[in-house]
């Protein structure tokens, strides 16, 4: 997620994407693909073994396609192995992330329509200062979505032997997308292959995705489909209308569903109620 100032930091991420640190040597043995890699050597190879993998999964061809042409993302490589400012405290995180204007801005949009939120709200029981407080942090609210190719992050990850278990479904996830036409082989997201106004992961737009404004298609780089689909995802997820969301209360764990790094997620839920207060 890049800082609010805009200066890209090449750390954007969603659900649980950051603090896995385990190290992991192979793919899921149901993938049956080629062994993981730490550097591009081995990554054609590997495409080839993950393209009959992604083809039993149910991939068809303008994915595959997409798989074929894909190039190995050493940004996102990079990225991934220097996500240094969710070790701060929280004061320093909120400071760096610009948690002030977060809320000034938040505050504003959320003035400009307010008929908007309360709909998300009665429909999905998720308060606007949540929704907000996530599309500021995630892209300055919507200033940055990335500029980084979706598919060869996604599949990098995939092959790289950090994390190969989280990212796999994503990968299969996001060559259906290019089937379905929710993304392209040329598709820009962030550093991880999030996308949108609130990065989602391909395998978490398949599965919470909305159709917000009504166009027959899910497209996260909408705003109406995007924050709508933050709302879903959040109450699939558990979130609980009237509960509240600080540390220890009960949709702080909801909170907690959408990144793991325990910074963020306190950020998340004091910018909230400022937004809202």
């Amino acid at each position: 997620m890049p800082h609010f100032t805009m200066s890209p930091s090449a750390t954007a991420g969603l659900t649980c994407l950051f603090l896995f640190t385990a190290p992991l040597t192979t793919l899921p043995a149901t993938a049956q693909a080629a062994t993981c890699g730490n550097t591009a050597v081995g990554f054609s190879a590997w495409k080839q073994d993950f393209a009959a993998y992604a083809k039993r999964k149910g991939v068809k061809q303008a994915g595959l396609s997409a798989l074929a042409g894909a190039s190995y993302a050493s940004r996102t490589i990079a990225a991934d192995r220097n996500q240094k400012s969710f070790r701060y405290t929280l004061d320093k995180f909120l400071k760096i992330r610009g948690a002030d204007t977060i809320v000034a801005l938040g505050r504003k949009r959320k003035a400009a329509n307010p008929a908007f939120y309360a709909a998300l709200e009665k429909k999905y029981g998720v308060p606007a200062g949540v929704v907000l407080a996530i599309h500021g942090m995630e892209t300055g609210f919507g200033n940055f979505m990335g500029d980084s190719n979706v598919i060869d992050a996604i599949t990098t990850l995939a092959y790289d032997c950090r994390r190969p278990q989280f990212f796999t479904p994503h990968a299969v996830a996001a060559l259906k997308l290019v089937d379905r036409g929710g993304l392209s082989a040329g598709t820009q997201g962030a550093k991880h292959g999030e996308v949108g106004h609130t990065q989602f992961l391909p395998e978490n737009i398949l599965k919470y995705g909305v159709d917000g404004n009504g166009d027959g298609r899910v497209d996260l780089t909408n705003l109406t489909d995007s924050l709508t689909s933050t709302a879903n995802f959040l109450k699939k997820k558990g979130w609980k209308k009237t509960r509240g969301y600080q540390e220890g209360e009960r949709n702080f764990k909801v909170i907690q569903e959408w990144n793991a790094a325990g910074v963020y997620q306190k950020a998340i839920a004091l910018m909230a109620a400022r937004i809202d207060a």
